[in-house]
């Protein structure tokens, strides 16, 4: 699975791996009842290198659907397009988050004000920006943001609180590796699950992004937001 990886990151994913119980990273390496599966959850890693890296982006988990979760948090693998000639595309319209952040995105750029219904998205030319789920996810790795959740795998809604346990001392060696080579990094928390980083001791060096999960419609004039993510411009 490591090996899977940009070579940059063996290393530190290899210290990492290290905290599982054993028996929980036998589950890793054998079961098939999660997603995204072993060859995919640490997709985040294959294409972002650790020199490149500028940002870890901490989600909560998993989409709970195995053609959302492609091994990238917050890129919903379901959704292709992300406008229509009515605004926002029907598959960006469904995920809320998605669909609260492309209005954030939006209103950085100036074309929406306090209107961010149906009718004044129909009303933006969107042909200069970019069209597809791929290309934002490759956007956010142009600035350097790794697309991170506290648990990379999903089975059930009854079994995410034993995944993201299961995964906290990984989050923990992982923090304390980067530190030691890339100690610059910040960290960008979303929603409530996700400020549990604030309290491990390993992220207390790194500058943090703390932002409310995209899913509150608070997110799309979160003044924070628009400050981190407005100058990276990830629509064009």
């Amino acid at each position: 699975m490591i090996h899977s990886a940009d070579p940059s990151w063996h290393s530190m994913l290899e210290k990492a791996f290290a905290a599982f119980d054993p028996e929980y990273l036998a589950y890793l390496q054998n079961d098939t009842a999660y997603f995204p599966d072993r060859y995919n959850f640490l997709n985040a890693f294959k294409t972002l290198p650790l020199h490149e890296t500028k940002y870890i982006l901490f989600g909560q988990d998993p989409y709970p659907r195995k053609e959302s979760a492609i091994g990238y948090a917050f890129i919903d693998g379901k959704v292709q397009s992300l406008f229509s000639e009515n605004g926002l595309s029907k598959e960006v319209n469904r995920a809320t988050s998605l669909r609260n952040f492309m209005k954030m995105l939006l209103l950085c750029e100036g074309e929406l004000e306090s209107d961010f219904s149906k009718e004044a998205l129909a009303k933006i030319d969107t042909s200069g920006y970019i069209q597809t789920i791929h290309q934002l996810r490759q956007n956010f790795e142009k600035n350097g943001v790794l697309l991170l959740n506290m648990a990379l795998i999903f089975s059930s809604k009854e079994e995410s609180k034993k995944h993201i346990k299961a995964w906290r001392g990984f989050v923990r060696m992982f923090l304390g590796a980067l530190h030691e080579v890339a100690g610059d990094t910040e960290l960008i928390l979303f929603g409530k699950m996700a400020e549990e980083v604030e309290k491990l001791e390993e992220a207390k060096p790194f500058v943090k992004h703390v932002l409310p999960h995209p899913y509150n419609i608070s997110f799309i004039t979160n003044p924070k937001a628009h400050k981190l993510f407005g100058p990276m411009k990830l629509l064009y």
